[in-house]
């Protein structure tokens, strides 16, 4: 549930960076987001759809682009993406490590159409 603040918050973002770009109406937002997030596409984009209605970003598409889990291992220092919950070092076996890539969340960027709105 905790997508819908955030796809709120994402909204927000876009909404208030076409209006200072003057834009008529935006027609994609491209999102980063990390697979230990744990934001769920399909919510994400639920969300967006009922939200965006009556809003500068109404019918835009959502572009996700996920960012695999990356973990350094702190016994060998190999680094290794993370196959479900499976914290352990393919080289070495240690178990845990530090995340290096994987909590990315963020609007990359957005496609707009210029001119006034209307």
């Amino acid at each position: 549930m905790h997508e819908l603040s955030i796809t709120q918050s994402i909204l927000n973002i876009v909404n208030e960076h076409a209006q200072r770009a003057g834009a008529a109406k935006v027609t994609t937002i491209n999102l980063t987001v990390g697979e230990l997030t744990g934001f769920v596409d399909d919510s994400l984009q639920f969300y967006f759809e009922m939200l965006s209605p009556g809003t500068l970003a109404e019918g835009a598409r959502l572009n996700i682009t996920r960012v695999p889990a990356t973990v350094r291992c702190r016994a060998c220092g190999s680094e290794f993406h993370l196959e479900g919950l499976q914290w352990i070092c393919p080289q070495c076996q240690a178990v845990g490590g530090d995340v290096l890539r994987g909590r990315e969340f963020q609007v990359e960027s957005i496609e707009v159409v210029q001119g006034e709105a209307k």
